[in-house]
């Protein structure tokens, strides 16, 4: 062996050797090597901030294994992901490893194929230590925050809490999201809508009152509503205007981590984890029919929306082949990456843009294909022409005649739109969170037309609050307010919910008390770190950090000299204060003193005490209740966990009963023998009483457009 590859990923490992052959040896770091140690702060403050590493435990081996790999080769290339995280692994490998810091051995690839990954051995550059400083940057503020705050955190209101640098902020986007919901007032409003049908069509069209010959209409309540009702009794409907034009819509832009994160929740229902492990698989690569072993698309962490020309001569050639040279725009489309966007890889892009997705679902599994589809569709859709719509708007003359004679009458509105060239659309259309109807097509209506009325309604409105966040809409607001980065958005979302901060209610993002409580006390004691600005800030100085125009230790001691100072402050107003959670307060009687039991966390999870401590003492164990009966002995079914962590349930008169099950209890009752029926995976309703046997198929909830 001369040549040795150093990456992160195995799989990624896999393909890469297939393309550089037996002259190259590729191994896998499996990520970090090296890690500031979990147990202690292992940041020295007094000493400018320097970090104490260790070997990350449990890889005492596989470092072994690539000192003696780097001893037989006669070149090695540190070849992790091409961002700051990548960078600092390869630095972190240089440093154990002993290899040159100064040695071009660093290469990057945005796609996993053989002309580039052959392109980036030919030309290897240095570790750019400015990214190793912005991503160290990044870690020692995140610890000092966590280890520093955490603790007072817990200490004011539950034992275990945590308190992280950019969750915090989330925390605080989605608290104060609920607050504006709370505080809101709904207002009455009322909507006058008909159902006209035009002589050139049987099919009813809708139309709104929109006016009177007064001007604008507002009707706020029912007596108001009834008023035009009646005024409306017996009206004939003659079109005053029609007005024609012509609306072009330009497709979207390839995605970046964001919007493919906000997008496959939308479109596909993935949680920003589980997309990002799936683009993850597609990046490093697979063995695809009739290609061999590729990447199917480009780097996946990315805010940039620039595409390689390439890839947009072959998308291109794609579209004139397999739908027309009308389907391709009179010039070639940019897109405009945004100031604060690092620019350091192209958008996410499909590798090989001929490859469309039924050429590789057989060599895929369902959620890769899902995945590869989307991002082709949005990446050949940007390239593709505008889609032109003509659109119409009628403006409906409605009266008695009597009324229409003294200058009376009300103006109904509608509008809508017809396809007049497909473009883009024939293949790709972004989803919105809205679930507001879009306009409808209209048949042919011209002035004056006579139009009949099949039915006048007045409806009761409510305006509404605002709605809480979505993953997606919570990731949008992210990167709209410069809030965390790219390789970001999915560790946030996923700290916040672990931390029981937030809670999903369907696909809401809603707070619990205890994230209000942590918020509420931060915002108080230490504004800084809620405040959006100053965390927007704190990363646009890590992207100097990483273009080289700030030091890294100078940023720590800006930061950090306030922070302590705050701090220090907080612990002194708080001296002997506790915040009371209701959440904690349970229904469960203490035997001994009556007082009701509260949760209490303790070093083996939660656990009931008796709030009268130290007055009375009493503990016990903290258990999940469910609505289901024990089969065997009638007793209550609860959640256990596995020693391995993992949920069960079984009876509560343990040992006496026995009775265990995987299967989920549901409420439903078996209507055979009237036991409680569990729910298998796969969606069974089963039936556990022995000699019994019934089962059934569960329900599916019908969604509502609102929940989709």
């Amino acid at each position: 062996m001369s040549n040795l590859v150093i990456v992160e990923s195995p799989s990624k490992a896999k393909t890469i050797q297939k393309y550089l052959g037996k002259d190259y040896k590729v191994a896998a770091s499996v990520g970090h090597i090296r890690d500031l140690p979990a147990a202690k702060l292992s940041v020295d403050i007094k000493n400018d901030f320097a970090p104490k590493y260790a070997i990350v435990k449990g890889k005492e081996k596989l470092v072994k294994e690539l000192k003696n790999m780097v001893s037989d080769a006669d070149k090695v290339y540190l070849a992790t992901d091409p961002d700051r995280e990548g960078e600092a692994i390869s630095w972190h490998l240089a440093t154990v490893l002993d290899l040159d810091i100064n040695d071009k051995n660093r290469v990057k690839f945005n796609e996993i194929n053989k002309t580039s990954v052959l392109q980036g051995i030919k030309n290897p550059e240095k570790i750019d230590l400015d990214l190793v400083d912005a991503q160290q940057a990044r870690r020692i503020l995140d610890r000092i925050v966590g280890y520093k705050l955490s603790p007072f955190v817990s200490q004011k209101i539950r034992r275990g809490l945590s308190a992280g640098r950019v969750q915090s902020v989330a925390v605080r986007l989605i608290v104060d999201r609920e607050e504006e919901i709370r505080a809101f007032n709904p207002e009455e409003y009322w909507t006058i809508d008909a159902k006209l049908i035009a002589p050139s069509s049987k099919k009813a069209f809708s139309a709104t009152l929109t006016a009177d010959e007064n001007g604008k209409v507002k009707i706020e309540n029912k007596a108001q509503s009834d008023a035009y009702l009646n005024r409306l009794d017996g009206a004939d409907y003659i079109v005053d205007s029609v007005k024609k034009g012509t609306r072009k819509r330009q497709p979207a832009p390839p995605f970046t981590t964001s919007t493919l994160q906000q997008e496959a929740s939308r479109k596909l229902g993935f949680q920003g984890k589980r997309t990002m492990k799936v683009a993850q698989e597609l990046y490093e690569g697979m063995e695809v029919k009739g290609v061999g072993t590729t990447g199917l698309i480009t780097y996946m962490r990315t805010d940039s929306l620039r595409i390689s020309e390439e890839s947009r001569q072959s998308g291109n050639e794609y579209i004139r082949s397999n739908f027309g040279e009308k389907y391709l725009p009179s010039k070639p489309r940019y897109y405009k990456t945004k100031a604060s966007a690092q620019d350091g890889h192209e958008a996410i892009r499909p590798t090989i843009p001929t490859l469309s997705p039924d050429a590789v679902k057989d060599s895929l599994t369902q959620d890769q294909y899902k995945l590869y589809s989307l991002i082709w569709k949005r990446f050949m859709a940007s390239l593709m022409a505008e889609c032109v719509q003509d659109t119409v708007k009628v403006e409906i003359s409605a009266a008695k005649p009597e009324d229409r004679a003294n200058g009376k009458h009300c103006i109904f509105s509608a509008s809508g739109y017809s396809i007049k060239f497909e473009g883009y659309t024939r293949i790709y259309e972004v989803s919105t969170d809205d679930d507001e109807e879009g306009e409808s097509v209209l048949p042919e209506i011209k002035d004056n037309d006579a139009l009949k009325l099949k039915s006048l309604d007045g409806n009761q409105h409510f305006t509404q609050p605002p709605a809480r966040y979505t993953e997606a809409s919570l990731i949008k607001e992210l990167e709209e307010t410069g809030v965390g980065r790219p390789s970001t958005y999915v560790s946030i979302v996923s700290t916040i919910l672990a931390r029981e901060y937030v809670v999903r209610d369907k696909k809401q993002l809603k707070p619990t008390e205890l994230g209000e409580a942590v918020v509420g006390l931060l915002k108080k004691q230490f504004p800084n770190i809620v405040n959006v600005k100053f965390t927007a800030n704190m990363e646009s100085d890590l992207d100097k950090v990483e273009n080289g125009e700030v030091d890294y230790i100078a940023m720590l001691h800006t930061f950090y000299d306030g922070f302590e100072n705050t701090l220090q402050k907080a612990k002194d107003d708080m001296s002997g204060v506790k915040i009371q959670l209701q959440e904690d307060v349970t229904d469960i009687p203490c035997e001994k003193c009556g007082r009701m039991m509260v949760v209490k966390v303790g070093r083996f999870g939660k656990f009931l005490a008796c709030p009268g401590y130290p007055e009375c003492k009493n503990t016990k164990p903290f258990v999940v209740q469910t609505n289901a009966k024990c089969p065997v002995c009638g007793g209550k079914v609860i959640e256990k966990k596995s020693k391995k962590g993992y949920t069960f349930y079984g009876c509560d008169n343990y040992p006496e009963c026995n009775f265990m099950t995987w299967d989920k209890p549901t409420d439903e009752i078996c209507p055979d023998c009237g036991k409680s029926l569990f729910k298998r995976k796969g969606g069974l309703l089963v039936c556990l009483n022995e000699g019994c046997g019934y089962e059934k198929k569960a329900e599916r909830k019908k969604r509502t457009k609102k929940e989709d």
